[in-house]
């Protein structure tokens, strides 16, 4: 059964960092391909980085320079480094596999940038 669980999050300053871990089990995790999603209150959610098996990264042009993920294979943990935090990252942040979503979301970890 799959389980992802994030954590990290918490009210933050505009300018602000927060780093978001997210451990997963039930899968095999070092080839699975990871994205971090977020959904702000009203909105769908969206894709927000991503994450190869082999550590190639991607990033929505709206956290480009600003967000970085990383891995670690041993820890089945996936991370997000997010720096210069602004009041439109405020969501839920959630991990899962990409392209292809696991049925099974986890509970999301909140982030709100407020001054």
């Amino acid at each position: 059964q799959v389980q992802l669980v994030e954590s990290g999050g918490g009210l933050v300053q505009p300018g602000g960092s927060l780093r978001l871990s997210c451990a997963a089990s039930g899968i095999i995790f070092s080839p699975t391909a990871m994205g971090w999603y977020r959904q702000a209150p009203g909105k769908q959610r969206e894709l927000v980085a991503t994450i190869t098996s082999g550590g190639s990264t991607s990033y929505a042009d709206s956290v480009k320079g600003r967000f970085t993920i990383s891995r670690d294979n041993a820890k089945n943990t996936v991370y997000l480094q997010m720096n210069s935090l602004k009041p439109e990252d405020t969501a839920v942040y959630y991990c899962n596999r990409f392209p292809k979503v696991f049925d099974s979301w986890g509970q999301g970890t909140q982030v709100t940038v407020s001054p």
